[in-house]
């Protein structure tokens, strides 16, 4: 068995990688070979919960889970806010050939699904990118917004100015070409964009309908369970509906759980699965005024996916520790 820790996670699975291998991961969820069961979520004492996703995918072949700990409050320590393993099983014999940090992966990937969803769906000429969160997932968002787009202005809109200003100030140094412009203010943040990530911990609605100007493509990532919504039924109805995996978004995506018990919209409101949209089955954007919303979840088989990526690359630069479990 390989354990390999963040640090080499990081180095074997870089963002223009892991875009392309949830693309192909996400193909083969909407083509029926995955088994995904609903994650399950436990309170562990306050605002801190477990998940636990299992998974198993035909291609490529492989099986495992997620033990993923979600703290929020771990920013304010340097901590990551998602902490945890990712086990990995041998499908031919059944042995466990792989654990490792769950953490990183989480984000890469879930990054990495918002990268694939804005290929396939933001305008091409798409330049203004307008990110809120100030977190992990908006940098690595960053990354992922730039490996698909010719993106020359982002908007980083935050609750707190510094946080903002600081977030921007790596930024800077990480992409010089690029002009990076802080705020607080999200209705004047989305306004002119046309790309607009929600990567936040809000528990109600910050982003309203009426805000979002024609042609703006959304990735829609902060809240995970349904209890927590980021947009608000306005836009939901507004917008041609994307998702990663139409059982999980009807059991646990806020947004739209709140829009179908209201009656703005019915479940055929979800125009297609991504990977729907990369197999060429069901249709994408539907002209340059049409305003696309990719609602993600974040799915066992993205893990599961970048997870194999991270073994094979392993294996063949001979990263890891090696643990026999006889």
């Amino acid at each position: 068995m390989i354990v390999l820790s963040q640090a080499d996670v990081a180095a074997l699975l870089p963002m223009t990688e892991a875009i392309a291998v949830v693309a192909r991961a996400m193909q083969t969820v909407s083509q029926g070979g995955a088994t995904l069961p609903l994650r399950t979520i436990i309170d562990v004492g306050g605002e801190n919960r477990m998940g636990m996703m299992p998974g198993a995918m035909a291609d490529p072949a492989c099986y495992g889970i997620k033990l993923v700990s979600l703290f929020p409050g771990n920013p304010a320590s340097g901590r990551s806010s998602h902490q945890g393993a990712m086990v990995l099983f041998d499908s031919e014999h059944g042995e466990a050939v792989a654990v490792m940090n769950a953490g990183l992966l989480t984000a890469l990937r879930t990054a990495a699904a918002s990268g694939v969803a804005t290929q396939a769906l933001a305008r091409p000429d798409a330049r203004v990118l307008t990110i809120i969160g100030t977190g992990e997932q908006a940098r690595h968002h960053l990354d992922a917004m730039l490996s698909v787009r010719p993106i020359d202005t982002v908007r980083v809109i935050g609750r707190r100015p510094e946080a903002a200003r600081d977030f921007v100030a790596g930024a800077r140094a990480a992409y010089p070409a690029v002009a990076f412009e802080p705020g607080t203010e999200i209705r004047q943040g989305v306004a002119g964009a046309d790309i607009v990530c929600t990567v936040t911990a809000a528990a109600t609605p910050i982003l309203c309908g009426d805000w979002v100007d024609a042609g703006t493509h959304l990735n829609v990532v902060g809240a995970s369970v349904p209890s927590k919504r980021e947009i608000d039924v306005a836009l939901v109805v507004r917008a041609a509906l994307f998702v990663d995996y139409r059982p999980s978004t009807f059991a646990q995506a806020g947004e739209i759980i709140a829009a179908i018990d209201s009656g703005c919209i019915t479940p055929d409101h979800v125009r297609a699965e991504i990977g729907e949209v990369l197999s060429g089955t069901r249709p994408g954007r539907g002209g340059g005024d049409e305003i696309t919303l990719y609602r993600s979840l974040g799915i066992a088989a993205q893990d599961l996916a970048c997870a194999m990526h991270c073994l094979d690359r392993a294996k063949a630069r001979g990263i890891g520790i090696k643990a026999s479990i006889d």
